[in-house]
């Protein structure tokens, strides 16, 4: 027996990173997934095989989040393919670093469009189904940079500020539905979007210098954290973040 039998669950961005590793944890503790991507096809349904590998259930479902009547389909999809939506799991996120004075439209718009318009709508659309069910668990990828500044990454950081306010408000109007919002904020994880500091040296050794555990998380590690607040156990739990970053933020002073 899993601890998410017979629930179903969304993930954004499942096809890679932490985004794969929660797809996965939550397959083996029983759930049927909806493995969301955005581009990547091919890895996206390595990911769906390692998961009807082991006899779990999976749906693969491209969306880009920032396109609205797209992250509905999604939503849609999964209601229509298993019945029900238990988990909603925003994770899709995007980078793009520019110096402040340079950053167009364009980047803006795409990095709010996934990074906080795409959690925004997803949590909204998961809700819409979860209140007739009167449960349901959102959680939300939100990053230390909520808190934390990091210069060259403004619309991000921005978007992570947003996310923090947008669980923190939303749980207050989803309560009495019984349903629970929280954020989980990584900080440097073993991932894709962290491969550049990664193979730079200086950068990875400056990296590490200010964590205090002295090295990077692993994705898996953040999808145990997810696995908590999806399952029973977090039953009493809405409305926080949960920073998961050996120790940086405190190091930094914004905790």
């Amino acid at each position: 027996m899993g601890q998410l039998d017979q629930k179903v669950a969304i993930i954004t961005g499942a096809d890679s990173g932490i985004g794969r590793a929660i797809a996965l944890l939550l397959a083996e503790e029983g759930a049927a997934v909806v493995v969301n991507y955005a581009h990547a096809q091919q890895k996206a349904e390595e990911v769906r095989q390692a998961i009807e590998q082991k006899n779990g259930r999976c749906l693969v479902v491209q969306a880009d989040v920032s396109q609205y009547q797209q992250v509905q389909n999604l939503v849609q999809q999964a209601v229509d393919h298993f019945g029900h939506l238990d988990i909603m799991v925003n994770n899709a996120g995007m980078e793009i670093h520019s110096p402040f004075l340079e950053v167009n439209e364009e980047q803006f718009d795409r990095v709010l469009g996934v990074n906080l318009k795409g959690v925004f709508f997803g949590a909204q659309a998961a809700a819409r189904v979860m209140v007739k069910q009167h449960s349901g668990r959102i959680i939300n990828i939100s990053s230390v940079h909520e808190d934390i500044p990091m210069p060259q990454n403004v619309p991000y950081c921005c978007a992570k500020g947003g996310l923090r306010m947008l669980t923190r408000t939303i749980c207050l109007e989803l309560a009495p539905h019984n349903i629970t919002v929280n954020n989980i904020a990584p900080g440097a994880v073993d991932t894709p979007i962290d491969a550049d500091v990664k193979a730079d040296p200086q950068k990875f050794s400056a990296l590490l210098a200010e964590i205090p555990l002295h090295r990077m998380g692993q994705p898996e590690e953040v999808a145990r954290l997810v696995l908590y607040l999806a399952s029973d156990a977090s039953a009493y739990v809405t409305g926080s973040t949960f920073t998961i970053d050996g120790g940086l933020s405190v190091n930094s002073g914004s905790l």
